[in-house]
């Protein structure tokens, strides 16, 4: 007599379970805006590891004296992120001020020609792929709960609930770029005299080697290509710099 356990399984093979992992793949209207702000902040810190380096090395070339190279480099971090949160301020002002027009424009056009704005809701979902019975009445039940949501969002891309704040976008760019300056300024006082502008050197292209990494990684793209591209954008920085500097220190300027 067979044992009726085993009947089911195929000649002594293990039997294999079919199971369902869990999808954690991250979804909702947030993830967008969220890797912006993320992009934003890996460039501003660039940014400042670029600059600042390009400053501190340039002044290297022409002097070793502590004090001085303390000075340029305090001097061009907190021109550089007053400079970049002052930009990230009125950029983020205008297209704020640009959101803010087009939603009153939705009101009143809501307000004055609700059937005009109802059949365009609906072509507009119509042409996401719908058929024109589906998108009239989804239009119908978008409009019913929140009309000016729903014309925000599909035809103007807009979440009325989440515009963009200068203030918020102007201290992120402030302090990213201030991370990333902080690098080369302390590795260029801290260390020796000796060693100082190799340290500098090095830890910059080490710094330019990761957020090339990670600004790749955040954009889907090659990582090589990105990465070489910002190691060699910086040493050319420092290098062009470190020229200017040398010649300037040999004239006694």
């Amino acid at each position: 007599m067979t044992d009726p356990t085993h009947q089911d399984e195929p000649s002594g093979e293990p039997r294999h379970e079919h199971r369902h992992e869990p999808h954690d793949e991250p979804h909702g209207d947030s993830l967008g805006p969220r890797l912006n702000w993320l992009r934003a902040a890996v460039l501003g810190a660039n940014d400042g590891i670029v600059s600042t380096a390009g400053i501190v090395v340039g002044v290297a070339g022409a002097t070793q004296a502590r004090s001085t190279l303390l000075t340029a480099g305090l001097a061009g971090l907190l021109a550089g992120s007053m400079s970049m949160a002052a930009g990230e301020y009125v950029s983020v002002s205008t297209q704020r001020d640009s959101e803010k027009a087009a939603l009153e424009t939705e009101k009143r056009e809501l307000r004055e020609q609700p059937q005009a704005e109802l059949h365009e809701l609906t072509e507009m979902l119509a042409a996401r792929g719908l058929s024109q019975d589906v998108a009239r009445e989804a239009a119908e039940q978008l409009t019913h709960r929140d009309a000016l949501r729903a014309h925000a969002s599909v035809e103007l891309g807009i979440d009325p609930d989440a515009l963009t704040n200068p203030w918020h976008a102007a201290g992120a760019s402030f302090l990213a770029f201030t991370a990333g300056a902080l690098l080369p300024l302390l590795a260029m006082v801290l260390p020796p005299a000796s060693l100082r502008l190799w340290i500098t050197v090095l830890s910059v292209l080490a710094a330019l080697a990761l957020t090339g990494w990670v600004s790749a990684r955040l954009g889907s793209a090659a990582v090589r290509p990105a990465l070489l591209r910002n190691m060699a954008g910086g040493a050319l920085a420092m290098g062009v710099t470190y020229g200017a500097g040398t010649l300037l220190g040999a004239a006694g300027v």
